[in-house]
């Protein structure tokens, strides 16, 4: 057989043989030493990525694609274009054995001996291999001059190709059934532009129609097209030759005539070959080529208020599956162009919906006031899914639009730089919840009192960078003053939480951040800009100055409500391929951030903003526990709002992309600027209480609100400033008492109130000496006496109690001894007899027990 195809190849390429000079033997000796297995690898088919609708079903997000094909079953495709494909592109198609003799020679005639264009000829079976060498030269291509030069030899117009397509098509008709080879066709052919297979260009070309939908006129257009994609394609109305105003050739107005002609054509030979009768064929000649084009889903602008999501969710894919060893390809990219994949997101639509909306009704596209921003995003406690991703922008790749307007942007402003072009915000207060963690960590308690009032902060304890020294002075955002744990973190009190970094290490407040995920939103750890190398994580660290993305601080609120277990976020549930084989998704790492006993002190203090603290205003009234911290930077350039319950935790932003604009000094329409937060927040945040519910978060344990008393310093005799800076260096609050009596010199600290130990801040008053003060002398055990005598020496005044005699010795004094005294004081002494007993039933004479 194969032997009798040489022979007959040979007769077909004759007159190119002759020009060649080739022998006809050595052509039959070329075409047996041909390789004859074709490999059909995957086609280049587009990645759609898909969120899941309440009730289950499938919503589509966006498309990615080089080439938009979709490929579908035999039964997915109208007997329409199947005849139309064998009666207008090989009527012998199920007749011969992968070579139609009589196209082949009327092909090569043409082609290589009369030097005409390029004849067709090829037999369907012919068609497809090379369109099958085209789409396996260019997806195993690396880089763009690959991939032209991929397309050229697939399509060269030589002998030598030809034979070869030859060659494998008589062997694919041996191994495939000729029902299988048309629909390998069909969904492989080119329909003009990007539009490739059968199903693609249906959707395309008809207003969103299936292939199995398609009428006999528009399965006929659409197999016209496949003849000269770009000649006979049906998205140029401006077209003179083939677009809606074009002509025939007797010059009559014909929508798309070049199309009709060829439509027209098919028409006739399906009616010539019995796929159609007279009734159907005059119908459909009668019927204008009328396409309704539908936009396919390319890139994430289809993604509506969405969209921002679906591009961190192509950055996921861009990241995470690019292979460094290759660096002129990324892989990711060459999945989502051609790899045919459904990506399944954990985009939850209810929620993205309701972000949405409370965005647009509180925050502006844009303000010429401003260039405002607003972002709402959140992720489940326990398994890091993505949930939602809202933005105040309208999302756009395009330069050009993006330059028309602040209301378009491509940038994501939830996400790090690699996953969505954001170099970060500054998230102010709701960073201090890590220097809470920190505190607990190192063994302190929630209500453990320090010295919160604001005052110049001149060193902190760093392992890092070795300690800090400065003067470092930060601003309260009113006159209260918190001294423990509870209350500073409840009214967000800058000086308090200064007093507890003082305390702490700011290596380690780095580190429990960190390990909560959060990190520098440029992708380097906290502390450590790529902008700035010589930068290190100082003091206002603590107040949130370093730059992070919304999506972490959700992620790490979420690892608060999920017991200190922060899981890493992801937005990729599953991924499968066109075949239905799984392709592993990035997955989420979950981290035990904190031990669990520290988040539940965590939670605890959280809990007490939204009970008259600075997260009042965000309560939903949804009966579920949430945990919160509110957060301001300087000038009120960005605000913040992050909470979490322990099904769904949310952070909202609002504030300046750029610039320095005071939110306290501007309004909305919804309200005052500073407060949007106030109101996006709780809006979400009802809903997702509503839908996912929420449990109590555990309780801390009872050492978690012990009382630490450490002690006073001994300052008596220190000069009060000395006695002040000792104080202070403790953790107490200084206070000055004034003067008091004192034996000791004047002007010198004398004593303080209390005394011995304290809880550390609270205020300890300290008393100076007036120098006119003595000391009460310990008269224990002096006769009367001797008593006197010293009790006068210290410039006070004798009284002895009853009658003692010369030799009763004395047994108590008051004033106590050691006690200060103001000179001219009478200290009353009492006195027991000599040689009496001591106590009942013991010792001689006439004592009884004193």
């Amino acid at each position: 057989m194969s032997a009798l195809a040489g022979v007959l190849v040979t007769a077909a390429v004759t007159p190119a043989i002759a020009v060649t000079g080739m022998a006809a033997n050595s052509s039959i000796s070329l075409f047996e030493s041909l390789p004859s297995y074709l490999n059909i690898g995957d086609l280049s088919e587009k990645t759609d990525i898909y969120a899941t609708a309440s009730d289950g079903s499938k919503v589509l997000l966006a498309s990615f694609f080089d080439d938009n094909r979709e490929e579908v079953g035999w039964d997915a495709i109208s007997q329409f274009a199947k005849d139309a494909a064998v009666a207008g592109e090989d009527p012998r198609f199920y007749e011969h054995g992968g070579v139609d003799i009589q196209g082949t020679i009327r092909g090569a005639l043409s082609t290589y001996v009369l030097n005409q264009d390029v004849q067709g000829g090829s037999s369907i079976t012919q068609q497809y291999v090379k369109n099958v060498l085209v789409n396996n030269g260019i997806r195993e291509a690396k880089t763009e001059e690959e991939k032209e030069a991929a397309y050229e030899e697939a399509t060269a117009t030589t002998p030598e190709r030809k034979l070869k397509e030859i060659k494998f098509a008589i062997a694919l008709e041996k191994k495939f059934s000729k029902d299988q080879i048309l629909l390998g066709y069909l969904n492989i052919a080119a329909f003009g532009g990007r539009v490739y297979g059968i199903e693609s260009a249906a959707q395309y070309y008809f207003g969103g129609k299936h292939a199995a939908e398609l009428t006999l006129p528009e399965a006929a257009s659409l197999i016209a097209i496949v003849n000269h994609p770009e000649k006979f394609r049906l998205d140029m109305p401006d077209d003179e030759e083939n677009g809606l105003n074009s002509v025939d050739e007797a010059g009559n107005p014909t929508p798309y005539a070049a199309n009709k002609e060829r439509r027209d054509y098919i028409l006739g030979e399906m009616l010539k070959y019995g796929k159609i009768n007279q009734t159907d064929y005059d119908a459909a000649i009668a019927t204008p080529v009328a396409p309704v084009i539908k936009e396919p889903s390319t890139g994430c602008q289809s993604a509506g208020g969405s969209a921002f999501y679906c591009d961190y969710v192509k950055n996921i894919i861009l990241n995470h599956y690019d292979d460094p060893a290759t660096p002129d390809v990324n892989e990711g990219r060459e999945m989502l162009a051609t790899g045919g994949m459904q990506v399944n997101t954990t985009l939850d639509l209810d929620l993205q919906l309701r972000a949405e909306q409370a965005i647009n009704e509180n925050v502006p596209y844009a303000d010429p006031r401003f260039d405002v921003g607003a972002v709402a995003v959140g992720v489940q406690p326990g398994t890091g899914r993505v949930l939602f991703m809202a933005q105040n922008k309208k999302y756009t790749e395009d330069p050009e639009t993006a330059a028309t307007s602040a209301e378009y942007t491509s940038i994501n402003y939830s996400t790090d730089y690699a996953y969505g072009g954001s170099s970060g915000l500054q998230p102010g207060s709701t960073f201090k919840v890590f220097t809470l963690g920190e505190w607990l960590n190192e063994g302190h308690s929630l209500r453990e009192t320090f010295n919160g009032a604001r005052r110049a902060f001149t060193s902190f304890p760093d392992s890092c960078n070795g300690n800090w020294t400065g003067n470092f002075n930060p601003r309260n955002d009113d006159s209260r003053t918190a001294n423990n744990a509870v209350d500073a973190t409840k009214y967000s009190v800058n000086s308090s939480f200064m007093a507890m970094a003082q305390q702490l290490d700011l290596c380690k407040i780095k580190e429990t951040a960190q390990a909560f995920g959060v990190r520098r939103a440029d992708g380097n750890d906290l502390g450590t800009p790529v902008s700035n190398p010589d930068w290190i994580f100082s003091p206002s660290a603590v107040l949130g100055t370093e730059e992070v993305a919304p999506v972490s601080m959700a992620a790490a609120f979420a690892g608060i409500a999920n017991n200190g277990l922060t899981c890493s976020p992801i937005a990729i549930d599953s991924i499968t391929k066109a075949d239905g084989t799984p392709v592993p998704a990035p997955p989420s790492t979950c981290t035990q951030s904190v031990t669990p006993d520290v988040a539940h002190g965590m939670s605890y203090a959280m809990q007490q903003t939204f009970a008259g603290g600075t997260a009042a205003a965000s309560n939903t009234g949804t009966g579920i526990a949430h945990i919160g911290k509110t957060g301001t930077t300087d000038g009120a350039k960005d605000t913040w709002m992050d909470g979490s319950s322990t099904k769904v935790s949310t952070a909202v932003w609002v504030g300046n992309v750029t610039g320095e604009a005071n939110l306290r000094n501007l309004s909305f329409d919804s309200g005052a600027a500073a407060t949007a937060r106030h109101r996006i927040w709780p809006a979400i945040m009802e809903l997702a209480d509503t839908k996912y519910g929420g449990d109590d978060f555990p309780a801390p344990p009872e050492a978690a609100f012990k009382q630490v008393l450490v002690d006073v310093p001994q300052v008596a005799g220190l000069s009060l400033e000395a006695a002040k800076q000792a104080i202070e260096a403790a953790g107490f609050v200084f206070e000055d008492g004034g003067q008091q009596d004192s034996n000791l010199p004047a002007g010198t600290v004398s004593a303080t109130d209390p005394s011995g130990q304290a809880g550390r801040g609270s205020t300890i008053r300290v008393f100076t000496s007036n120098g006119q003060g003595t000391t009460v002398p310990d008269v224990a055990g002096l006769t009367q006496q001797q008593a006197k005598a010293a009790i006068e020496q210290a410039g006070l005044k004798f009284k002895a109690d009853g009658n003692p005699g010369n030799n009763d010795t004395a047994v108590s004094q008051n004033p106590a001894a050691n006690t200060a005294a103001k000179r001219g004081d009478t200290v009353t002494v009492q006195f027991k007899a000599s040689g009496t007993g001591g106590g009942t039933g013991g010792g001689t004479g006439t004592g009884g027990g004193g």
